[in-house]
């Protein structure tokens, strides 16, 4: 048991824990590329089932410890017992851990040879991570490539394969390092040795792909550049108001609230901000539904005469009829409403539950939140007479690439993500929510101005510089020049076709064999399959024969 434990479960630990290394609070961006290789490692000799369960092994070591966060935000606003929040963390990363034991099944029964791990651990990672993105609404949260943030000239190829392009050099990198060990040891993958020309391959193919998107990298950097250089470049205020979660909502604080968001405000006046920007929900009532208190910002905002951008809640519809929204307002310099965002990608089990009719026993997950209805994707807000509308991405919206893409599909010239991280605490969350924001930036070569209610709050230029952010639990204001660019890059264009493609090919490569042999059919359907299903299918694939 111990040399099983060592030659197994120790490796897969070891690059889960890697792997959450990777990502902010920790930040070692660079162990990313070698977190992979003991999973590698631990997969040389096994079973496709065997495989599927150090898979999973893995998956949950990198989960359990990259979202630890999910157990503090249920008990501080969820009130939920403590075995309750960790059931949960344990129930999301076990579904999420799921990918990872798929990864290393499909490793296992697709790459017969050494070749084949170089040709397609990266085509199967990412296939997964883009599966990941959509299925039960999506969930992108530690996408390998994110974690390479802060490594300027490599996520330049963002802007023509968004982050699953750095997803796919991080784990072709990882493949390859593998094989050179296995050259080195003179150990065979599959009982197959790794020749001559496979090792050489294992250096070459990497380090070319590599310097050619370091050299894509400073050509990108050098040519936005240029194009900063002759932008217009308003200035744009963001207000950190630091309010405390547990009496944001109290009535009784309601009017000091926000009193202290219009101060903060009115503080930035002096530096001449262009637009005003108020996180998510930064006003503790429903905007325009509660006339006195609109009436206190917007009079302030008229006095002035600056547009404001503030995260409201919202409710539309006649009485019995209510439909509430997670909404963003522009008000214009002299104090009318003049558009609405309305939140598009919710949050399951936070600002809505998902076959509420099945699940009612979940709904106390949600009372500090509310249960809204989603918006128009794409919707942009127009705020100035000369230059291009803004997207607002609200909270976790920022993470999924195709939101963004879509606002800049539709004009947007610079991106807003207004978000609430104070559920997070001083955890990692919060850094890991900002470090992914720097790829919308990127991807679409769009500023993107980000403004929390606790932190963090920052400033992205299209070429992810991170330009200016504010601590964590801290009052802020800060005003900066943003860039505004109207080009629309590859990215922007054609979407998320890297992944697609890798998804087609994982779907070729797992189904030909099934469809060539019944044995693999009935070997893949084998566990926990009712009999009548594997019957059914053998069926099929014995006529198609």
């Amino acid at each position: 048991m111990t040399i099983d434990f060592k030659s197994k479960w120790l490796p897969a630990i070891i690059s889960g824990l890697l792997l959450t290394a990777a990502f902010p609070k920790i930040g070692i961006s660079a162990l990313a590329w070698f977190a992979l290789v003991p999973l590698h490692i631990a997969l040389r000799e096994r079973t496709p089932q065997e495989a599927f369960r150090v898979g999973m092994i893995a998956g949950l070591a990198h989960y359990l410890t990259l979202l630890y966060w999910v157990v503090f935000t249920m008990r501080t606003y969820g009130y939920l017992p403590w075995w309750q929040c960790v059931s949960l963390l344990v129930l999301l990363s076990a579904y999420l851990a799921l990918y990872t034991g798929f990864f290393a099944l499909a490793m296992v029964r697709i790459c017969k040879k050494p070749l084949h791990l170089i040709l397609f651990a990266p085509v199967l990672w990412v296939a997964l991570e883009y599966i990941r993105s959509f299925l039960l609404t999506g969930f992108t949260w530690g996408t390998v490539g994110y974690s390479q943030f802060n490594r300027l000239h490599i996520i330049q190829i963002s802007d023509m394969f968004g982050v699953y392009g750095v997803s796919f050099l991080v784990v072709l990198f990882n493949a390859a390092v593998y094989v050179l060990l296995l050259s080195l040891a003179q150990k065979k993958w599959r009982d197959h040795p790794v020749e001559r020309w496979q090792a050489i391959l294992a250096v070459v193919l990497p380090l070319t792909l590599i310097s050619l998107g370091l050299v894509y990298g400073k050509m990108r950097i050098r040519a936005m550049d240029e194009a900063i250089a002759g932008a217009s470049s308003p200035r744009v205020a963001v207000v950190q108001g630091n309010i405390d979660q547990a009496r944001k909502w109290d009535p009784a604080f309601q009017i000091g609230t926000t009193k202290k968001y219009l101060d903060l405000t009115l503080s930035a006046v002096a530096d001449k901000p262009d637009l005003v920007v108020w996180p998510e929900t930064a006003t503790p009532f429903y905007f325009e539904a509660s006339p006195k208190l609109t009436r206190l910002v917007t009079d302030t905002i008229r006095k002035a005469g600056i547009p404001l951008l503030v995260g409201s809640p919202s409710v539309q519809g006649a009485a019995g009829s209510h439909a509430y929204y997670n909404s963003a307002y522009m008000v214009a310099a002299d104090g009318r409403a003049t558009g609405r965002y309305d939140k598009v990608h919710l949050v399951p089990f936070g600002e809505y539950v998902p076959l509420k009719y099945l699940l009612s026993f979940v709904g106390k997950m949600v009372a500090q939140v509310g249960d809204f209805s989603s918006g128009e994707k794409g919707r942009t807000l127009a705020w100035g007479k000369n230059e291009p509308p803004i997207g607002v991405q609200i909270c976790f919206e920022i993470i999924f690439p195709e939101l963004s893409r879509s606002l800049v599909k539709n004009g947007a010239g610079v991106l807003v993500n207004l978000t609430n991280d104070a559920w997070f605490g001083k955890s990692s969350a919060a850094y890991q929510h900002f470090s992914m924001a720097v790829f919308r930036a990127v991807e679409n070569r769009r500023s993107l101005v980000r403004c929390a209610n606790t932190g963090i709050s920052g400033f992205v230029d299209p070429a992810g510089r991170i330009m200016a952010r504010t601590a964590l639990f801290e009052d802020a204001v800060v005003v900066k020049a943003v860039p505004i660019l109207t080009g629309k890059t590859v990215y922007t264009r054609i979407g998320d076709v890297l992944p697609i493609v890798c998804l087609i090919v994982l779907g070729v490569l797992m189904g030909w064999p099934m469809i060539r042999d019944r044995q693999a059919v009935q070997e893949a359907i084998r566990i926990n399959i009712p009999d009548w299903i594997k019957r059914l299918v053998s069926r099929i694939v014995g006529k198609r024969r």
